[in-house]
């Protein structure tokens, strides 16, 4: 075994962030590559003069690792392709993100770092999570915060830089840090606020600092939140109780015919029949008549009055409510001079 394997088999890892991968060397591919391989990306007109600015140094970080970098103003792509001198097979794939990024306005300084084996990027496209424009702008807002406070604090906490711009966000970081960069960005456009997740990070931070919290499970120190904005289903006002299932069916409902067959008037004659009807209008009418009087002469009824007791029983209640303790008011007077005199004094 060479001291650049890893030995899997000694002990099962139970935590995959804490293993520790070899550095790929130069001597580990002496002959190079055998095939060549390449990647081209476009970029937007206003991004020309920078990258013609920077390309020197873009060339000069990727001819360390044997990879060519081209640079075509006319069709504005950035292409980038193994040479003879290329060791790293994993090295193109790292050139390919680093223009992809360049394209996307991230500075070169930040670019430049996602050729580090520990570090990776993530671009996350956010233009199609929302369907409303307007709402998508003030999500998008939200994850910046203000004056990219919001932004400032996830960076800091995920060790990432993080840059939105139009329908993406860019992520340059650990690939811990990009897990938890895109599930704050995701759930920022399904309308979670970001720090919510802000808080969750400071803790879990200040959790891993104490030993003895290490191995324990820390969901009894993280937050709970609860979204208050949803709205609960309409109700209806008659809410209809579900019957008992039988296999039978319904009965089937009585007709006309079958209510006047029951009650005899099938048999009666068509001035029979006129007859009854007019005479169940007539009841109605008389009845009707009698609610209408009714309501008209409550008002004329007079209240009932009190009796010459229950009117002598007030007013004595009334009396004994008024009555004054006279010592207390002498003594309230007596000190009321007193203390006129010694003002005057």
């Amino acid at each position: 075994m060479s001291d650049h394997e890893v030995d899997v088999s000694a002990k099962p890892i139970e935590n995959a962030w804490e293993m520790k991968i070899p550095e790929f060397c130069k001597e580990d591919n002496p002959h190079g590559l055998v095939e060549e391989s390449s990647f081209a990306t476009l970029f937007p007109k206003y991004r020309e003069k920078y990258l013609r600015e920077a390309w020197p140094l873009v060339q000069n970080s990727l001819s360390g690792q044997g990879i060519k970098a081209e640079l075509d103003v006319v069709e504005g792509s950035m292409l980038v392709k193994t040479s003879r001198k290329t060791w790293d097979p994993y090295i193109i794939l790292k050139a390919r993100d680093m223009i992809k990024l360049l394209a996307r306005s991230v500075p070169f300084e930040q670019a430049m770092k996602v050729l580090q084996d520990d570090i990776g990027s993530d671009i996350i496209k956010i233009g199609t999570l929302v369907r409303n424009r307007d709402r998508f702008v003030r999500r998008r807002q939200r994850l910046i915060g203000p004056n990219g406070a919001t932004l400032k604090a996830l960076e800091l906490l995920t060790n990432c830089y993080v840059l939105v711009q139009g329908n993406t966000v860019a992520a340059v970081g650990p690939y811990k840090g990009l897990l938890h960069v895109r599930r704050v960005v995701e759930d920022t456009m399904k309308n979670v606020h970001p720090i919510y997740h802000i808080k969750t990070l400071m803790i879990k931070r200040e959790l891993a600092k104490d030993p003895k919290l290490k191995n324990e499970n820390w969901d009894r120190f993280l937050p709970n939140f609860k979204h208050k904005n949803l709205s609960k289903r309409k109700e209806p006002k008659k809410k209809r109780v579900k019957k008992k299932y039988t296999p039978f069916p319904p009965p089937q409902p009585e007709s006309k015919v079958d209510k006047e067959l029951a009650s005899g008037e099938y048999f009666l004659k068509e001035s029979e029949k006129s007859a009854k009807r007019r005479e169940e209008k007539r009841e109605k009418q008389v009845e009707a008549t009698k609610v209408r009087e009714e309501k008209r002469k409550a008002a004329f009824i007079p209240p009932p009055e009190k009796s010459r007791k229950q009117e002598k029983d007030s007013q004595t209640s009334t009396s004994l409510c008024q009555d004054v303790d006279v010592e207390k008011l002498k003594k309230k007077v007596k000190s009321h001079t007193q203390k006129q005199k010694k003002r005057k004094l």
